[in-house]
């Protein structure tokens, strides 16, 4: 059964808006019902509406969306986030996450060091990180974020090119192939 959140809502190339299929949809909110289990309870969704609206009630309580697409504005976990200005958020967010999730637009490196700074920025000491992005990335986002690539790989179906998840934590979920995405034959993960 394709995700609410899909059903609703069509990607915009304005935004550069891929959304994640429902099965990868699924297992990012497994994910973080899991870390909300261990008392990781509230999560700042960077650039990924897909996750935030998907969240059970109950996570998205404490939650956050931060997002340049203020067609999500009606929803009162909506923060207006643009990454060209990271600087400008609230500094009453300063280390209020337990979990930052960063699924940015694009993927150069000018871009994850600004969505970096934003994570250092909202993420509370011992936090976890989920991010996705080109394998090619790995060095530079160990570099930025210690976060390390994952066995399961996100389906996006309208992207052409093949992400990953990289995390800064051990993730038995994250450590499993997606069956949604064929075999491949590098293997090095965290």
């Amino acid at each position: 059964m394709e995700n609410t959140f899909l059903q609703q809502h069509r990607e915009k190339e304005e935004f550069n808006q891929f959304w994640y299929s429902s099965r990868t949809i699924n297992a990012l909110v497994d994910e973080t019902e899991d870390l909300h289990l261990q008392g990781f309870t509230k999560i700042a969704c960077l650039s990924t509406p897909s996750l935030y609206f998907s969240l059970t009630e109950k996570s998205k309580e404490n939650s956050r969306l931060f997002e340049i697409d203020r067609s999500f504005q009606r929803d009162k976990g909506f923060v207006f986030y643009d990454f060209n200005h990271s600087e400008e958020l609230d500094p009453a967010l300063e280390k209020s996450f337990d979990v930052v999730v960063v699924d940015p637009p694009f993927i150069t490196r000018e871009v994850w060091e600004k969505y970096s700074r934003a994570v250092k920025f909202l993420l509370k000491d011992g936090g976890k990180i989920i991010v996705s992005s080109v394998d090619e990335n790995a060095p530079m986002l160990d570099e930025l974020l210690k976060v390390k690539r994952q066995a399961f790989k996100p389906s996006i179906p309208h992207l052409v090119y093949q992400y990953s998840f990289f995390t800064n934590y051990n993730s038995s979920r994250f450590s499993q192939k997606n069956s949604e995405i064929p075999e491949e034959e590098d293997e090095d993960y965290y």
